[in-house]
């Protein structure tokens, strides 16, 4: 892929100001991959081998819930990220996340492109998301999130990384747009079907996801996705895994 080119928002302080342009350095672009349509991120693949996206940014306010781990959440962000996303990390272990920061260096004082920021568990003003360039928050909370930082406005997207299914989440997973679940160990899965009203199968189902698997639930939504990384997300996040 060639060195693209693009704008995006001041995120703190000038919302609704243009940075400046930049250009994404060829390493990052080679590094995700592209979407599959227009608001849907290429994931993975179904059970069919066909090639299976998710709606992450959208023309309106989306909550979504990424449950098991980093790998899956850093992937998501990584690909926003290819799409044209500005990126929001709220967490509070920021080492984890340094990974994307170095992935987005460039220049020749290897400075981040303004495309994505690292920032405490707090409350800020997030800028306005567009259809070109839409907003992804990431809330790196744990178990139990405070929605500090919940999506407002259109192309705007909260994500929230659980580490692990806790009751006290029920309410935030149930009204998620989106859930992508990595596999749960036992106990978490029955607590998943009593959250969801999943039936034996489907709990059989969770409880037996391979480490390179996530499911993804919905409003009459349940599929099984294969994720696929390449060589050069391979190079950022390391290989395909499940827990932090």
């Amino acid at each position: 892929m060639s060195t693209g080119q693009t704008r995006s928002r001041d995120t703190m302080g000038k919302v609704g100001g243009l940075a400046p342009e930049f250009l994404a350095s060829p390493e990052l672009l080679d590094a995700v991959s592209p979407s599959a349509e227009r608001g849907g991120m290429l994931i993975g693949s179904d059970p069919r081998n066909e090639p299976a996206s998710v709606s992450l940014l959208r023309p309106m306010p989306t909550r979504v819930v990424a449950l098991g781990g980093l790998y899956l959440a850093r992937q998501l962000a990584l690909r926003a990220l290819a799409v044209g996303a500005l990126v929001i990390i709220a967490t509070g272990r920021p080492q984890a996340w340094q990974a994307l920061a170095q992935a987005t260096m460039t220049g020749p004082n290897e400075r981040p492109l303004p495309v994505l920021s690292i920032r405490r568990l707090s409350p800020i003003e997030l800028p306005d998301g567009t259809e070109d360039h839409p907003v992804l928050v990431v809330h790196d909370g744990g178990a139990t999130p405070v929605e500090l930082l919940p999506p407002r406005t259109p192309w705007q997207t909260t994500m929230y990384v659980l580490p692990y299914l806790h009751p006290q989440a029920g309410q935030l997973a149930v009204n998620a747009d989106l859930v992508l679940v990595q596999r749960l160990q036992a106990a978490q899965a029955q607590l998943a079907a009593r959250i969801w009203r999943l039936n034996p199968a489907m709990v059989n189902e969770l409880a037996q996801l391979r480490d390179d698997h996530v499911l993804a639930l919905g409003q009459d939504l349940w599929m099984p996705i294969r994720l696929i990384t390449n060589e050069g997300e391979k190079k950022i996040l390391g290989p395909v895994r499940r827990g932090d």
